[in-house]
């Protein structure tokens, strides 16, 4: 065993790929095997800053996996979401805390070239059930704020009548990884270019 700590000691750390950060390079997680379709970090949470659903997984009853899909909010690094009191998401989060969150930005089927043109965030972490009744009513109100904004009144309303039947949730992202279909890459790359082009023609014409 200390040969082995000894071995993990030395060995050098991994470089950062695009679309990671410090969080991001913890060797639990792998690492994308086609860098070029990688989305950055900031790419990654605009599309979870966008989104309204995703699928969430978790480990179920006798070991099966179980996935359901699921409303939430992105908020300060973490993922947020509401459930009833009791079920079988409930039970696997109480029973295990480890997790993944999947969104999917883009589902563009292209039949005629026998491909997809899809976009999408894995968010992997630890999930659990808030306790504090402070932090569970900040949580909420970031609920609130993000399906229904401009309803003070009448969201005060609802919190105070149903927010007793209800969980809240939060989801601890360790790592957070996104990919996009090559053709979508290309594209990207293609206006780039141009718009590099264009400024540069623009700049060449000022002086």
């Amino acid at each position: 065993m200390e040969q082995i700590e000894e071995l993990m000691e030395q060995r050098e750390p991994s470089q950062p790929c695009r679309g990671t950060t410090e969080l991001q390079q913890n060797s639990v997680f792998r690492q994308m095997r086609r860098k070029g379709q990688e989305l950055s970090a900031e790419e990654n949470i605009s599309i979870l800053r966008k989104a309204t659903a995703g699928t969430l997984a978790l480990l179920g009853d006798n070991g099966y996996p179980y996935t359901v899909p699921i409303s939430y909010v992105y908020a300060d690094g973490n993922l947020y979401f509401h459930s009833a009191l009791n079920g079988h998401k409930i039970d696997a989060i109480r029973n295990y805390d480890k997790a993944s969150f999947c969104v999917i930005a883009k589902d563009d089927v292209q039949p005629e070239k026998y491909t997809t043109f899809y976009r999408s965030v894995i968010a992997f972490g630890r999930i659990h059930i808030i306790e504090d009744e402070t932090e569970k009513l900040k949580t909420a109100s970031l609920f609130g704020n993000r399906y229904n904004p401009n309803q003070d009144e009448a969201l005060q309303q609802e919190m105070e009548k149903g927010l007793s039947r209800m969980l809240m949730i939060r989801f601890d992202i360790e790592h957070l990884t996104g990919k996009e279909a090559i053709e979508l890459m290309k594209q990207r790359d293609h206006n780039q270019r141009c718009m590099n082009s264009t400024e540069s023609i623009q700049k060449s014409s000022e002086r």
